[in-house]
């Protein structure tokens, strides 16, 4: 009978350290999509020649990338480009920028630096008043919009 008694502390003792060291142990977060704005582009990359760059980087599959891009299609005059930068047929400059998420939008200068960008949807003011701000600073009573944090 001590035996017994012996046996089944010594189980109690080890299912009660294997349920302590169970709970010590963190659990990784599983891996996150990069969603972010690059914050350089290389203009050889774009048949562009205005000296302001929209590029959005879309899906064809993604109803809200149709809608971003054409919300910034309206953007395109003499002095802002605007590229369709569509994964399919660009898969090369969206592995280049890390791309893994759509709709992103970058506006960028002569020199590939990103003044402003937006994440998944936007609306087309926010979108038209960050190309104005970014084209001439202060002209936008929300200078902000389409800034990193």
């Amino acid at each position: 009978m001590a035996q017994v008694l012996v046996a089944l502390a010594v189980v109690a003792l080890a299912v009660a350290v294997g349920l302590v060291l169970r709970r010590r142990q963190t659990v990784q977060a599983p891996t996150q999509a990069h969603y972010e704005v690059p914050a350089q582009l290389d203009r050889a990359d774009f048949a562009a020649t205005a000296p302001w760059l929209v590029a959005v980087f879309s899906s064809a599959s993604c109803t809200t990338c149709a809608d971003v891009v054409r919300k910034a299609k309206v953007l395109e005059t003499a002095h802002v480009a605007v590229v369709d930068v569509e994964f399919t047929a660009n898969r090369a400059l969206h592995a280049k920028y890390e791309i893994d998420a759509v709709p992103i939008v970058a506006i960028a200068d002569d020199r590939g630096v990103v003044r402003a960008g937006f994440t998944g949807p936007v609306s087309a003011t926010d979108l038209w008043a960050a190309v104005a701000e970014a084209r001439n600073p202060g002209s936008s009573p929300e200078p902000e919009l389409g800034r990193p944090d």
